[in-house]
């Protein structure tokens, strides 16, 4: 606690011609109101001094520019303004007219400037013309008038500049960064046009050498200066998330020296979409702002100072130390420290007793989106358009992250057919799009219905209609039902209230075990870091998992004796980091725990969808460890481990780390990091699932089969085989019935492929599969099928027939003459499975980490397919099916049945 008073302290020396602060430039929903009165107040706070209005898809701000704004968001606006200038922060108001403006029309300039004019009368002093994201070509009226695209910019803008009396101004270049320079920086027309015809006092914002740059050199930022005649103001994008829907940046303000401090005109951070997930990004930047040595500066610089603070912080292995050492001068930037002070200060936020507006929309399934030329796809955007450059720009510094080369240790230690960089298959985006009015309201934001002929936006790619899993296939009556489509954007969904109660103006205060901590806030950090690294505790992650997987044939049921080769120092190890793995899962459980039951609302359903999905995929690695800790499978698993099963390719290293490709290359983030290790090849689309409207805190276990666990199963069986009602009375004289039927032969025969669910009461579902399906089959009929028919005998005729349901499972004990598929079909898909679930169970994550659990054991044992056989009438189970990639192979011997497949 001590580095929080010494940023305190450090905060009150400032540099009076440096700007700091936050554009609100992303794309999807703006903040509210209350958000961003609440922003100004932390940017006094921490010494900020600048904000800028831009929210892409502020309808009035871009698509509808020319509309003046009405009395009530007028009102709205006006008090914006006013709660900025009273925290000390200068308000500037930006438009995006670059759409669809007429550069040479004077009626077009002059609702330009009336729109402007109208803000100015509402108290705003500064102003932003911002030009990024659109096409380079004018029209051919403004041909006839100007030279080049340049000119018609600069016209129009010093033309504004000088009607508004010279206020504050900045403008977004179209080339507004060096991968958009055409050829280049230095040879750039379009740049050099604008620093030589631009008014000196208009300051031009730049993104640096990527649209989101992983390093700020002082050679990169001293080229774009001699050619535009000015510092730049750097929109920076390192914490922008709105171009992928998986992914959250909690990590520090890094990869910036304090040495760019005295090059710049400015900092504006464009952060994350979600207000509340911001805080680290939005602190460290201020803490960065009034630094002036750089605590990870390359020791080649032979800087007897900053070698000094590197041999500090460095550990031992040459790792960063968590540990930094609060005894470093303020006026010294690091990052971790930095990221401590924040999380200090951070675990307040939790304590605040505030609502929710809106529904929790993110992350959403991954849409590979096409880039058609014209148009732009803001959804996905953040200030740049996706269109394809070769123009390539290497980062002069490179950055010496040990907890980066670590990670690329994990994935250039396995090969993998597949690369993350490859181009990805078109969509078309279809439906009506939505805009955002976000001076509206205090603290909503109203959506409206637009045009569809104008720029989709990110509500776009979010409708979606899954299926949840109700009660799994496991017998031919059982039925899947289907879940209704999901809220749409326009749907508001207020939080129960959590108001603290009456205490006489003391606050009940939750036991220690439910407040969130520390360590609780440093794992969620480290776990949604930024754009080019993952945290230490996300490196660990992949490198304990990657270890274990690869090192399982120690703990393997075919070593010479199972017994003995538990006690070699080998398998002594592989237990002990697998312990290591738990560990980190049931942490995160402790922070899932902790923070659906925070007072601050707001914050939880901004950070939940991200927790929630992190949490499954964990989980899920969790349970495939503790079955490789079974040891039920061949040492032939190095075949996967080592062959074309893990997503990785050689390049992925030297491209995640060198900062050459933009982050959307690398979707996903640790998620899919972690989930491009699983053993389960083409499995990306079994993690598509939606995260609950409401949050909730629910821990679903999923594990290996023991022999102690049939009861359960066999009750899962029972609650499940009649359409999801309870069959304890029609099963009452044969209770064991359903079990026998549908998962007895799974049990007996291949326990090692079997895992089951449980939940605080107890298990609520399961799934099992044998290797080789004839083999499974033939076995069946020949050793289990004569016991369940001494044990079921056909009633004669004297005997009252028994329930329907009793009757036909009974029946089939007698009649099953084994399954049979065609060869072709046997040959891709040799195994066969079978699950089911609780209807209760209603996280439809939950069914799909199942289904990859058992995907992965038994790829393991060397199969690459497996077949469900399914009543050919139920379409929902057929529906099911279909969307965890199951494909129909062919009909059997009955027309009653089907049988879908999948390979791995």
């Amino acid at each position: 606690m001590a580095d929080i008073g010494s940023l305190t302290d450090n905060l009150n020396v400032k540099n009076s011609n440096f700007i700091c602060g936050v554009v609100e430039g992303f794309y999807g929903r703006p903040w509210t109101t209350e958000q961003r009165k609440d922003l100004f107040q932390k940017m006094k706070k921490w010494g900020m001094d600048s904000y800028l209005y831009a929210p892409k898809d502020d309808y009035k701000h871009r698509v509808y520019w020319r509309e003046l704004y009405t009395v009530e968001e007028a009102e709205h606006l006006t008090g914006l303004i006013t709660a900025a200038q009273e925290c000390g922060i200068n308000f500037y108001y930006a438009l995006s007219p670059g759409l669809d403006i007429t550069y040479s029309s004077t009626k077009e300039v002059s609702t330009l400037k009336r729109k402007l004019e109208q803000v100015y009368q509402f108290g705003c002093t500064a102003f932003a013309l911002l030009f990024d994201d659109i096409e380079s070509e004018m029209s051919e009226a403004d041909k006839e008038v100007f030279q080049s695209f340049a000119h018609a910019q600069v016209s129009i803008t010093n033309e504004v500049y000088q009607h508004l009396s010279q206020p504050k101004f900045l403008l977004c270049p179209t080339q507004y960064c060096a991968a958009r320079a055409v050829p280049n920086v230095s040879n750039s027309e379009y740049l050099n046009t604008l620093g030589s015809k631009l008014a000196p006092d208009i300051d031009i914002m730049w993104t640096g050498p990527k649209v989101i740059s992983r390093l700020l050199t002082v050679e990169s930022i001293e080229e774009i200066t001699e050619v535009l005649r000015r510092p730049p103001v750097i929109w920076d994008n390192i914490h922008a998330n709105d171009y992928d829907q998986k992914r959250v940046f909690l990590g520090p303000y890094q990869g910036r020296s304090p040495d760019l401090i005295p090059k710049l005109r400015g900092v504006l951070t464009n952060p994350n979409c979600e207000y509340g997930c911001n805080f680290v990004a939005i602190h460290t930047l201020a803490q960065w702002s009034r630094c002036s040595i750089d605590g990870l500066r390359d020791l080649s610089l032979n800087d007897s100072v900053s070698a000094d603070i590197k041999l500090e912080i460095e550990s031992e292995d040459g790792g960063l130390s968590e540990d930094v050492p609060s005894s470093l001068p303020t006026n010294i930037y690091h990052p971790r420290r930095a990221l401590r002070n924040a999380i200090n200060e951070w675990l307040l936020e939790f304590q605040r007793h505030k609502q929710v507006y809106g529904p929790i929309q993110k992350p959403q399934p991954q849409v590979a989106v096409a880039i058609p030329v014209p148009v732009i796809l803001p959804s996905i955007n953040t200030c740049m358009s996706l269109t394809p450059t070769t123009t390539s720009v290497t980062d002069s510094q490179p950055n010496n992250t040990n907890q980066l080369q670590a990670l690329a240790e994990v994935c250039s230690a396995v090969n993998g057919a597949d690369s993350l960089m490859q181009p990805t298959p078109a969509v078309t985006l279809t439906g009506p799009a939505v805009v955002m009015n976000s001076l509206a309201s205090e603290n909503k934001v109203i959506s409206e219905p637009m045009d569809c002929k104008t720029t989709p936006t990110s509500e776009c790619l979010s409708s979606d209609t899954s299926v949840s899993c109700s009660s799994f296939p496991g017998d031919a009556n059982s039925k899947m039902q289907m879940e209704s489509p999901s809220p749409s954007s326009q749907t508001m969904i207020v939080d129960p209230p959590t108001n603290p109660p009456e205490t006489n103006g003391t606050e009940a205060k939750k036991s220690p075990e439910e407040e969130l901590r520390y360590e609780d806030l440093a794992l969620l950090c480290d776990l949604f870091y930024l754009p080019f690294e993952h945290g230490v505790q996300g490196v660990q992650l992949l490198q304990e998992f990657n270890w274990l997987k690869s090192n399982a044939h120690h703990v393997s049921s075919t070593s010479h004796c199972r017994k003995n080769a538990e006690k070699t120092p080998e398998a002594q190890e592989w237990f002990e980091r697998a312990k290591k793995l738990n560990d980190c899962a049931e942490a995160l459980n402790q922070l899932m725990d902790r923070l659906t039951a925070c007072n601050n609302r707001e914050l939880l359903y901004d950070l939940y969808p991200y927790v929630w999905d992190m949490r499954g995929v964990v989980s899920l690695l969790n349970s495939y460890v503790k079955w490789l800790a079974i040891g039920h499978f061949p040492q032939m698993i190095t075949s996967f481990t080592l062959g074309n099963y893990t997503w990785f390719s050689k390049g992925w290293k030297e491209s995640f780390m060198s900062g050459e490709q933009e982050p959307w290359v690398f979707r996903g983030g640790l998620t899919a990091d972690l989930q491009r290790l699983v053993p389960v090849d083409a499995g990306s689309d079994l993690f598509i699932y939606k995260a609950p409207d409401v949050p909730v805190n629910k821990t679903y276990t999923i594990r290996p089969y023991l022999f102690e666990d049939e009861q359960g199963v066999y009750g899962v069986c029972r609650r499940t085989c009649l359409d999801g009602n309870d069959g304890s009375e029609i099963f009452a004289q044969n209770c064991d019935l359903p079990g026998d039927r549908l998962v007895a032969g799974f049990l007996i025969l291949s326990p090692e492929l079997c895992f089951v669910v449980e939940d605080e009461t107890g298990i609520v579902g399961y799934a099992c599969a044998a290797l080789n399906a004839k083999q499974f089959y033939t076995q069946l009929e020949s050793s289990w099928l004569p016991v369940m028919c001494t044990k079921y005998p056909l009633n004669d005729a004297s005997s009252p027939p028994p329930n329907k349901h009793v009757e036909e499972m009974i029946k089939w004990f007698h009649s099953f003459k084994g399954e049979s598929l065609p060869s072709a079909a046997h040959a891709n898909h040799p195994s066969v499975m079978c699950c089911n679930l609780l209807s209760t169970v209603s996280d439809q994550s939950v069914a799909k980490r199942l289904v990859i659990c058992l995907l992965a054991a038994l790829r393991a044992n060397g199969s690459f397919g497996v077949c469900v056989s399914l009543d050919a009438k139920d379409r929902n189970l057929l529906d099911f099916y279909t969307k965890l990639g199951f494909l129909e192979l062919c009909q059997g011997f009955s027309t009653e049945t089907s049988y879908l497949g999948r390979s791995f």
